[in-house]
């Protein structure tokens, strides 16, 4: 099981005091910067975020394991496939067709997360601070149990789990710089191609135009064709519609698990109740969750 987070955590922590140097030396009035209590929820909701990922990857990781060794058509293993393994054109491949196909199961684990309001509970923590700099980017659910279906297929076609852990890590390390009011846009092919941090701010924004858009990983070609994609104009606003205005780590965490449950049972029929857990979020006029 490779996570290159962890190794990658003392490069953060760097860059976010960086940034909030830059800020210091070099103010901007249209960017919002740092506030320590936001920031320091932020880096408690990653710490916690890593504590119960550690132990969730130990379960899910025997789950992609049975998929691959018993049900895959394929053995994709660039290291234990001698066929592979002894083909630089094989393994540039292998790598090649396991970049595309984890960030297609990103793109679709993160817009389904945006549209089923249970599996939002878990993503709202992301997306709770009214702040965009690179703790924002730490800022990481605690209830990880909701990943793992985006990602079986790649274990069912034939990528050992291993390789999937691995880049999904490295995913990841690139989504922290999107996270980011100090870059402007790109090139121009760049952002054609590539999540930017200009195409991420859309995507933390609260305005009804950025909403449930930009949903890509490292690229955003996903959003261009499936038409979720939406340019920076706009200044952005930050935050969830209805904002839950707490530092408190445990609020933060579990605040929309707790309006479901609030929701269900004052609901009035069955077709509510599975309303609220699994329709969007903002499902119902009287819902008292976060959007």
């Amino acid at each position: 099981m490779v996570d290159a987070v962890i190794f990658a955590v003392p490069f953060f922590v760097l860059f976010v005091v960086i940034e909030a140097l830059s800020f210091h030396f070099a103010p901007d009035d249209d960017e919002r910067g740092y506030e320590l209590r936001d920031a320091a929820t932020s880096m408690t909701m990653g710490a916690g975020s890593q504590v119960v990922g550690f132990v969730w990857k130990f379960a899910s990781i025997f789950v992609y394991a049975a998929a691959y060794k018993f049900l895959a058509p394929f053995d994709l293993d660039v290291v234990e496939n001698a066929a592979i393994a002894s083909s630089p054109w094989l393994i540039a491949a292998v790598i090649i067709g396991l970049f595309f196909a984890d960030d297609l199961a990103y793109y679709w684990f993160h817009r389904g997360h945006h549209r089923i309001r249970v599996l939002w509970a878990s993503h709202v923590v992301h997306h709770s601070s009214q702040y965009y700099n690179f703790t924002t980017a730490l800022r990481q659910s605690w209830t990880p149990m909701t990943t793992l279906p985006f990602w079986l297929p790649l274990a069912l076609i034939g990528f050992p789990p291993w390789l999937i852990f691995l880049q999904q890590s490295i995913s990841l390390g690139y989504q922290f710089f999107l996270h980011t009011e100090r870059v402007d846009k790109l090139w121009r092919p760049v952002e054609a191609v590539m999540n930017t941090p200009s195409h991420h701010r859309v995507h933390h924004g609260s305005d009804d135009q950025y909403l449930d858009k930009n949903y890509g990983g490292i690229l955003i070609i996903w959003d261009r064709a499936f038409r979720t994609f939406e340019p920076e104009g706009a200044r952005v606003t930050y935050g969830l519609t209805r904002n839950i205005e707490t530092f408190n780590p445990l609020r933060v965490a579990f605040h929309e698990y707790a309006a479901i449950w609030r929701d269900v049972i004052h609901a009035r029929s069955w077709r509510a109740r599975a309303g609220y857990v699994f329709g969007p979020p903002g499902w119902g006029a009287e819902q008292t969750g976060s959007r």
